[in-house]
């Protein structure tokens, strides 16, 4: 949770000190140095375990596991913005649009990176470190699947939590948990954090920068899309997100099915292995 703190302080500074794009360069510097502080102090000094104890491996497989994870979210949000052109309720503006004072690719290219260290750092903190500690120190009170589902219910409900800037609505939470849910789905499944970082950060960068969906985050658009639909099914947390962020969860769980064999819960959750 310091990491949190640590981070909300530092973006307080560094908006109120400086301007587009310098804003974003020390943003992105700020949250990469932070994510490498946080696994290093926890691996080291916290948790004692070898950074793979996290769910990440970093090996061939595990890079291959999160091209498949974007690969996922960025079809679920085609599929997104087919629905929203093909009913009216957004409206093509352009190409490659937004970019500010820098030229398209660049600009395009800093908001991967911050996305992808921001993306990467909350899983590895509610995920990786929170939900891993929380199944390995309930396993020696309740039955191990008990443990668990404890430690995917609380780190869900974080995750949601930690949003609620973005919600005007208690009912949009929803859209949250269920994203919460799909996450440390696939982690609990698989021991890795994989699916759930590649499937987070090209969610997130898809969504906004290539389709032109975002609403709060305001990035360079591959795609200029205008939403005028009803906020209920276009909006941040509308219905037609919620639909398509289900079927990319049946997605990801239908491909370690395929790959894994048998769904079965990782023995990596609630296994504590030391440096």
């Amino acid at each position: 949770m310091l990491t949190f703190l640590v981070l909300a302080i530092l973006q307080t500074e560094i908006r109120a000190r400086f301007d587009h794009p310098i804003r974003e360069l020390l943003e992105l510097t700020g949250i990469a140095v932070i994510l490498l502080g946080a696994v290093l102090l926890s691996a080291r000094v916290i948790d004692r375990r070898p950074v793979s104890g996290f769910g990440l491996s970093l090996d061939r497989e595990w890079w291959h596991s999160v091209a498949v994870g974007g690969l996922v979210a960025t079809v679920i949000n085609a599929g997104a913005l087919v629905v929203s052109l093909g009913t009216g309720w957004a409206t093509f503006g352009g190409v490659m649009q937004g970019s500010g004072d820098l030229p398209f690719l660049p600009a395009l290219g800093v908001v991967f990176a911050y996305i992808a260290f921001a993306a990467t750092w909350e899983e590895f903190i509610i995920r990786g470190a929170m939900l891993t500690n929380l199944a390995e120190g309930a396993t020696g009170f309740v039955p191990r699947w008990m443990a668990i589902g404890l430690a995917v219910t609380v780190s869900t409900l974080v995750f949601a939590f930690l949003h609620g800037a973005k919600v005007t609505h208690l009912s949009q939470y929803g859209y949250y948990l269920i994203a919460g849910l799909i996450l440390s789905g696939v982690y609990v499944l698989t021991g890795e954090l994989a699916l759930s970082i590649g499937f987070h950060v090209f969610y997130n960068f898809t969504q906004s920068a290539i389709f032109g969906l975002g609403h709060s985050q305001q990035t360079p658009e591959l795609l200029a899309v205008d939403i005028v639909g009803p906020s209920r099914w276009v909006g941040e947390e509308g219905l037609v997100f919620v639909g398509f962020a289900l079927l990319g969860g049946l997605l990801l769980l239908a491909y370690v099915r395929w790959r894994d064999g048998p769904l079965e819960l990782s023995d990596r959750i609630t296994t504590y292995n030391s440096r």
